[in-house]
């Protein structure tokens, strides 16, 4: 048995690859995605809840504000790395964990199983990554 609750919000970031495969992507150039976070636990608490889910909306809006309208080339801790759409749902998902184990979830995090966080390029396009808690 496996529940699951996704919130939604988006960001529209900046930002530029290295590397022949990227080909025009090289220039600097924007993204906005839609970000679905996929909370998951093995039962719901004594509430019936995964999580709250006013609460992981905020939590979510919260990582991302540090992310929306900057280029990301210019963020310390991502100099160097190609933020591919893949490595910002990693990014994304390691920050909902930490507030996850800080308690900011309305739920221990020793409670959830899994985080998944997904981000929407387009209609066509999309990358996740999946973590245990």
């Amino acid at each position: 048995m496996t529940f699951r609750v996704t919130v939604r919000d988006h960001m529209m970031i900046a930002h530029s690859f290295r590397g022949e495969v990227f080909g025009p992507a090289q220039q600097l150039h924007g993204a906005t995605y839609v970000v679905d976070a996929t909370f998951v636990a093995a039962d719901v608490d004594a509430d019936g809840i995964v999580v709250d889910i006013g609460r992981a909306t905020e939590q979510l809006r919260v990582v991302l504000a540090d992310l929306t309208y900057r280029n990301l080339d210019d963020v310390e801790e991502l100099k160097g790395v190609n933020t591919s759409t893949e490595v910002l749902a990693r990014l994304v998902a390691d920050r909902l964990a930490d507030r996850a184990h800080r308690g900011e979830l309305g739920r221990p995090a020793d409670e959830l199983t899994g985080i998944e966080v997904t981000l929407r390029e387009s209609h066509i396009a999309w990358a996740s990554y999946t973590r245990s808690l």
